[in-house]
């Protein structure tokens, strides 16, 4: 440090004297102020601190020693070094000075040649002492900042010393001065102990350094975790360490950052349940487990039955609860030894997980023999049979469990999974509420319909099916007035199967409803699409499950799909059957009732083949009745059918709605339909179900027929 300029206040009440030491060092390059007393020389330096007070003892007013305590009570008066003057020779004043905080003293009369340069000295001294305080608090402050701290331990002696952060991160409330290696380490947790001695006891005579984690538990509960770093810093003439250096980061953060990366990685976050990803895991290790010790073990499919159905009328909040209710019960029923697993480590013990929505799986590890799967599966099913209570309302939901066995059913994760799948929905169709173990000596015909079954829940989510759209005619002019949106199954390995192939299927599989919404969105998506290729769209029939009309979350589905996709509701038109009213026909007549006042036309598919009540009949807004193609079919020669499709047609213009005649294959049909006054009609006489990109043509076609009309 350069003193050239340094500011040196002269406190002394012997003017000459003053005078004199002012003189020396304003010679030596020092800029110098003077008071005549401890109390001037105090409001001189509150005022403005100097670079070094030299001040007398014995003043009047206030002494030197007053004044040199009361600097050290100002706002960085700590750091100014201060010699004190004194003519007192005896040691009681001395130490008095050093007491009050005096730097150093020089005693009268003084050495004016060596005056400069001690000066000189002490400022250069302070300074450096004031750069090593205030790097040790740059230092304290980053060790506090990163949660880090270092030590040194002189393994000779078994002295260890810390910095504050180093005590703070291994629990100790104050520091111990000196302290030993044992008693700063003594927090470590006793399951880490032996190891940070092993590591101890390996650098101790190899003199490498080394990386460890270790735990240290809080007082208030709960762990810190903390990294070491320990390098060799002497070692003696025999090679050996003898004195070590350590950095420990306190990692508690990161670690719970880890663990929360975890979680959500292998965990439902609904549940706390293992997750697809973890449960696969488990399994794999499991069967590597059991093939090593000849052992059997069971996988389970769980299937809520009737979630959907509880998801959609008490809402999603509903639904969430139901899940959480049916893990904890799933849970509760494996036995208490063979706790839920939570560990990714874990090879033995029964573990459940959720696969997504209301499906779930259970790994069973103790199994003997068949029957132990199937009493298990017996109690799954047993618990979820039992009422639930969900926001103040007694529910039944039910489930299907479905059991696979290795080695019998499969020797790896994916056959056994697939295995459990297939017999989970094989108990679905034996009527729900059920288990059924998976067996090799199922038929051909029943694995196929299994199969079928299982990669038609698949479907929906892998767009595998498509909708293929028929014209209605007008009677009359000829002309398409709508389409019927009729859905097909793009199957990867069987190609494009009709309706027939798979609707039993999707009823059975209890889709309806999914199925329905994916055609409603997959309508008014391409209603869209051709309104964007400049086309004029006709209203699209799409046909739904009677069930659907009695889903109270259908009017607000639909509403949001129209919105989305930017359709009128005009364009949208749903078709159902008489069978909406066998069951709770007023909740029907009152969601029908909902889709008019938005706009959605609804007719009556397939009349006079079921049964209708024409109260109800007459209460739902209906805008036209479709004639079943059974009774068009033989139109030209059975006189009863004619009589049938003449009263329909009767009956629909009393009521005032628009006739439909389903399955016209022949100009002879139609001339019929005419005479009657039937107002459209759709079948293979004007064309078959076209894809979106052939029926996009036909309607270009129909708008140059119009245009050319007009010119």
């Amino acid at each position: 440090m350069s003193t050239a300029g340094a500011r040196i206040l002269v406190v002394d009440d012997d003017s000459g004297g003053r005078r004199l030491t002012r003189a020396i060092l304003a010679k030596a390059g020092f800029r110098v102020t003077e008071a005549a007393d401890g109390k001037a020389g105090l409001e001189a330096m509150q005022a403005g601190l100097p670079d070094l007070v030299l001040m007398d003892v014995s003043m009047p007013v206030m002494d030197g020693f007053a004044a040199c305590a009361g600097l050290r009570r100002l706002a960085g008066g700590d750091r100014i070094p201060v010699i004190m003057m004194t003519g007192l020779d005896d040691t009681e004043s001395i130490e008095r000075a050093f007491e009050v905080g005096a730097t150093d003293f020089v005693t009268k009369p003084i050495n004016w040649t060596v005056l400069p340069h001690r000066v000189r000295y002490m400022l250069r001294a302070s300074s450096a002492i004031n750069d090593l305080q205030q790097n040790e608090r740059r230092l304290s402050n980053a060790q506090r900042i990163g949660e880090m701290g270092d030590w040194e331990w002189n393994l000779l002696n078994d002295k260890l010393s810390a910095s504050a952060q180093a005590w703070r991160i291994f629990g100790h409330e104050r520091q111990l001065v000196p302290a030993t290696g044992d008693a700063f380490f003594a927090t470590v947790h006793d399951d880490d102990r032996d190891r940070w001695l092993q590591a101890i006891q390996r650098v101790t005579s190899n003199a490498e350094g080394f990386a460890i984690e270790l735990r240290i538990p809080r007082p208030g509960g709960g762990m810190r975790h903390v990294h070491q770093q320990v390098e060799v810093i002497e070692c003696g003439p025999d090679g050996a360490a003898v004195r070590l250096a350590g950095a420990v980061h306190d990692i508690t953060r990161r670690k719970d950052a880890e663990e929360q990366i975890r979680r959500l990685a292998y965990y439902d976050a609904l549940t706390g349940l293992p997750n697809r990803l973890l449960f696969t895991e488990q399994l794999s290790r499991a069967l590597a487990h059991a093939e090593r010790h000849g052992r059997r073990l069971a996988t389970m499919f769980v299937d809520l039955d009737n979630f959907k159905r509880v998801n959609d009328t008490l809402g999603h909040r509903a639904g969430d609860q139901l899940l959480r209710e049916a893990s904890a019960r799933l849970a509760a029923v494996l036995r208490a030894h063979d706790s839920v697993a939570r560990s990714s480590n874990r090879t033995d013990g029964n573990s459940i997980a959720r696969l997504g929505g209301d499906e779930f799986i259970v790994l069973l590890t103790d199994v003997m023999q068949a029957q132990d799967a199937a009493r298990a599966a017996h109690r799954l099913v047993a618990t979820l049979a039992e009422p639930f209570t969900i926001e103040g309302t007694e529910i039944f939901c039910g489930g299907s469990v479905g059991v696979s066995l290795f080695p019998e059913d499969g020797c790896d994760v994916d056959t056994l999974l697939m295995n459990a799948d297939t017999a989970m929905y094989r108990a679905k169709a034996r009527g729900r509420g059920a288990y059924q173990l998976y067996d090799k000596a199922m038929n051909e015909s029943a694995l196929d319909h299994l199969r079928m079954e299982t990669r038609l829940r698949r479907a929906i989510e892998r767009d595998e099916f498509v909708l293929h759209y028929q014209p209605r005619i007008n009677v009359a002019t000829g002309r398409i007035v709508g389409a019927e949106a009729l859905i097909r199954w793009q199957h990867p390995e069987r190609g494009l199967l009709q309706p027939s192939d798979f609707i039993p299927l999707v009823e059975q599989a209890g889709l309806v409803i999914p199925i329905g919404e994916w055609a409603i969105e997959s309508a008014c998506a391409q209603t869209a699409k051709w309104h964007k290729a400049g086309l004029q769209p006709v209203p699209v029939a799409v046909n739904l499950a009677s069930t659907h009309l009695r889903e109270r979350g259908l009017p607000m589905l639909v509403a949001h799909t129209l919105e989305r996709h930017g359709v009128p509701a005009r364009c949208l038109e749903i078709e159902v059957t008489e069978s909406i009213l066998l069951a709770d026909p007023e909740l029907a007549v009152r969601i029908a009732q909902q889709l008019s006042e938005m706009g959605i036309l609804l007719s009556l598919d397939d009349f006079g083949t079921g049964y209708s009540s024409m109260g109800y009949l007459k209460r739902l807004p209906l805008a036209a009745l479709k004639i079943d193609r059974s009774f068009v079919r033989d139109l030209e020669s059975d006189p009863e059918d004619e009589a049938i499709v003449s009263a329909i047609i009767a009956l629909a213009r009393s009521l005032k709605l628009r006739v439909v005649a389903e399955g016209v294959e022949s100009t002879a049909q139609l001339e019929i339909l005419k005479g009657m006054r039937c107002d459209e009609y759709q079948g293979f006489l004007s064309s078959r179900p076209l894809d979106p990109a052939e029926f996009a043509e036909l309607l270009a076609q129909r708008e140059m027929r119009s245009t050319a009309a007009l010119v």
